[in-house]
């Protein structure tokens, strides 16, 4: 690739296009979360128009809109525009920040960082551009991956999704979901005194490392040890992203490599492929085998994406632990939920810089790996399978994935949506109800398997790092017990209301009513109705239903976008999420009605 090819997506009219669709997304999510009023302004052409004043009083920006449960915005793109003084001025994302950054709480610390994640993220927007536009009617027919890196939006609710700082252009082309480039994982030998491996129930390393890399590659890569002087029975093999080990592992954990701690054993002979979260790649060699999920010392959507060593040492136990709720309990195996299990995990402790740190710091997460059941081998005839993020995955056409679905399953988009939140939903509730147990259920969290367009079942995955318990007294095995957390009895249904209602249903009900695929009170009465039928058929947790009640008139706005303008690189005071939380006013629950 020559210098100029490497930035071919970067054109004006793709920037301008990229422009319009961010400024957009800010003005409908920034509405939505009350840092900025837009005030009613009757068009031109007759139409209910809005406008946003900038903090100078001048510049003004305007767009039409529809509102919708949730009070969500659908912003209309082409609608946008730009003015002061009488003039019409072209749309920049960067100007807009900054004409709104008093509005939008950005402080001159956190502007320029932010500034370069929008950047990033609108070079994204250009790239993604460029690839052929797949009809979502054609997409719902494409097999798993092919909807992964169809994906052209990133989280529904951040405006900076795309942020991945410290990817260079070349590496954005090498390592990002939406490129689908292939690629090897670099393997390192790790010495026992500072590496520690970890597994689930029945798993051996020696075993699994064989499965996973192949005998002859176990072979050659001993076999640099041992030319080297050194024991391979020291050693434990990790495997890493690539721009980890360019960009971090070579120069931050220079002493580790120079002391023989660390030592480069080369590429694996597989070829996997990024998913939407960026660092967890899927085997594209040999689909049955595990993901693998990497540390990476990226900036992304408000965290550097580390692996945490210590955190690892826990993750299959509580993997098995979960599993082992879900087989056991008869209302969630009901729902056909299962989850892809964190079946083993290798973390590498750096002694110095654990002393220098606390345990949140990125520099105790540069390290570490998991491996993650594939949901392929779990597929029955006929059936495949699409990441949740998908159903409001909308083309170039503005068509949604879940209305082709829809369209596809030939049923009524009533029963398709019921079948969707009986795999999906219901299990959600029951863990809250009977368990205390939360998920962090996002779209990207989530695989769904289809059948004819239908939704069969929901997995679950990211297990270790996401759930939680939210009772203080439960009682739970030693290994499991760090995800015992304590959380104000008022917040606790928040789980379910933000993380689902408002960072999901909220989309996924708005395309579809903009679609007139089903009317906006229909799909929340189906949830209504999903969520009662749930409750009747378990009286027993008749008191917690009461206690935590689903149907409440309102409940508190959670704001996303708030947590990473304040603070862009660390979003949440990790060892206290729910104190982080910016909660701004009520919304009034879409299904209180019914």
């Amino acid at each position: 690739m020559t210098l100029s090819d490497a930035v071919a997506h970067l054109s004006p009219e793709r920037w301008a296009q990229a422009n319009r669709l961010l400024i957009r997304k800010a003005l409908a999510e920034f509405a939505h979360e009350r840092l900025i009023t837009p005030e009613p302004e009757n068009g031109r052409d007759g139409r209910n128009g809005y406008v946003v004043l900038a903090d100078d009083g001048l510049t003004r920006y305007r767009f039409r809109a529809v509102r919708h449960a949730l009070d969500h915005w659908q912003v209309d793109a082409e609608s946008v525009s730009r003015h002061r003084d009488g003039a019409e001025l072209p749309l920049s994302a960067l100007d807009f920040f900054i004409e709104l950054k008093k509005s939008l709480g950005l402080s001159d610390e956190v502007l320029p960082v932010y500034l370069e994640e929008i950047s990033s993220t609108l070079s994204g927007t250009c790239y993604k551009l460029t690839k052929p536009q797949i009809p979502v009617a054609e997409l719902v027919k494409s097999d798993f991956q092919a909807i992964e890196t169809g994906m052209t939006e990133g989280h529904p609710c951040f405006v900076a999704n795309n942020g991945r700082l410290g990817f260079g252009v070349h590496e954005y082309l090498s390592y990002a979901p939406e490129t689908a480039s292939p690629v090897r994982l670099v393997w390192l030998a790790a010495h026992r005194s500072r590496a520690a491996f970890t597994a689930g129930v029945g798993i051996e390393y020696e075993a699994f490392l064989r499965a996973e890399l192949g005998q002859e590659t176990v072979v050659r890569f001993r076999t640099k040890l041992s030319d080297q002087g050194l024991d391979p029975t020291e050693y434990l093999f990790i495997p890493v992203h690539p721009w980890q080990w360019w960009n971090k592992l070579t120069v931050t954990f220079a002493a580790e490599v120079a002391q023989r701690n660390l030592i480069c054993l080369g590429e694996g002979d597989d070829e996997y492929l990024a998913q939407q979260s960026i660092r967890t790649f899927f085997n594209k060699s040999d689909p049955e085998k595990h993901y693998v999920k990497t540390a990476l010392s990226v900036l992304n959507m408000g965290f550097m994406r580390g692996l945490s060593a210590a955190y690892m040492e826990a993750t299959p136990a509580i993997n098995d632990w979960l599993a082992q709720l879900i087989d056991n309990d008869p209302v969630l195996k009901s729902t056909g939920l299962s989850i892809i299990r964190e079946r083993a995990a290798v973390g590498y402790r750096h002694l110095e810089y654990e002393a220098a740190t606390d345990r949140y710091s990125p520099y105790r997460k540069m390290l570490a790996a998991l491996w993650r059941e594939s949901p392929v081998s779990s597929l029955g005839d006929g059936e495949s399978l699409a990441t949740m993020a998908s159903l409001v995955h909308v083309d170039h056409e503005g068509r949604s994935f879940a209305s082709a679905l829809v369209e596809q399953s030939g049923l009524d988009p009533k029963e398709w949506l019921r079948g969707y939140l009986q795999a999906y939903f219901t299990p959600l509730l029951h863990s809250f109800y009977a368990y205390d147990l939360v998920y962090m259920p996002h779209g990207e969290n989530v695989i769904l398997v289809l059948k004819d367009g239908a939704v069969q079942r929901a997995i679950y995955k990211d297990i270790a790092e996401e759930i939680a318990v939210m009772d203080p007294d439960a009682v739970l095995p030693p290994t499991v017990d760090r995800l015992r957390v304590d959380v104000p009895e008022e917040k606790k249904l928040l789980s379910v209301f933000t993380d689902v209602f408002d960072c999901f249903f909220r989309f996924l009900a708005a395309n579809l009513a903009t679609e007139g695929v089903l009317d906006e009170d229909d799909f929340w009465r189906t949830v209504a109705e999903v969520t009662r039928a749930y409750q009747e058929a378990n009286p027993q947790l008749a008191d917690k239903f009461r206690q935590y009640d689903m149907f409440a008139p309102e409940f508190a706005l959670s704001c996303l976008n708030r947590l990473q303008l304040r603070n862009n690189e660390q979003m949440m005071d990790l060892a206290d999420p729910a104190g982080a939380l910016q909660l701004i006013g009520t919304l009034r629950n879409p299904v209180a009605g019914f």
